[in-house]
């Protein structure tokens, strides 16, 4: 086999959604630094709402991003919490996918906590096979062939064989 052709995990990124500034950010920030063992980075508002109370530059949830032997020990957890199920329609045509888990509580070894509440997050992987450099590095930036994409049945095949992870269609 190619090596060039091999499916590989660039990151996986979680993500969670508040809505509002202050002492319910600052929660959501503390569980996913607690699960990830990273720091949270805070994700602001780029539109206006004013029904939801929204402005640009708002603080309005938090996400963390993994790679490397981080992001796969912590997707090994994530499917155990889903079952080690996922849903076909969780995959898009670049062969990216995600999935959210209802209470981080379904984590293996989390343990709850009254302060912090119950509260979801959503977990979004992305897939490159080597020589997706091409189209991040500054000089002579490319984009990738079509060829070298990673389709949508490859990752199904990738993270069947990887993980173990059944995928079903709904």
């Amino acid at each position: 086999m190619n090596i060039m052709k091999t499916v590989r995990i660039e990151k996986v990124t979680l993500n969670m959604g508040v809505g509002q500034v202050g002492d319910e950010l600052k929660k959501a920030e503390e569980i996913l630094k607690r699960i990830s063992n990273s720091k949270p980075v805070q994700t602001e508002s780029v539109t206006r709402n004013p029904t939801w109370g929204l402005r640009p530059g708002l603080k309005i949830g938090v996400k963390v991003t993994l790679r490397g032997k981080k992001a796969e020990q912590f997707l090994q957890n994530a499917f155990l919490a889903k079952d080690k199920q996922l849903n076909a329609k969780s995959f898009d045509k670049l062969g990216n996918f995600g999935f959210g888990i209802k209470e981080y509580i379904d984590l293996p070894g989390t343990k709850y906590d009254p302060k912090l509440g119950i509260r979801g997050l959503d977990v979004v992987v992305t897939l490159e096979r080597p020589g997706y450099r091409v189209k991040k590095r500054k000089i002579l930036q490319q984009p990738i062939g079509k060829r070298h994409w990673v389709t949508k049945s490859e990752a199904v095949q990738f993270i069947q064989e990887k993980f173990g992870v059944e995928v079903v269609s709904a």
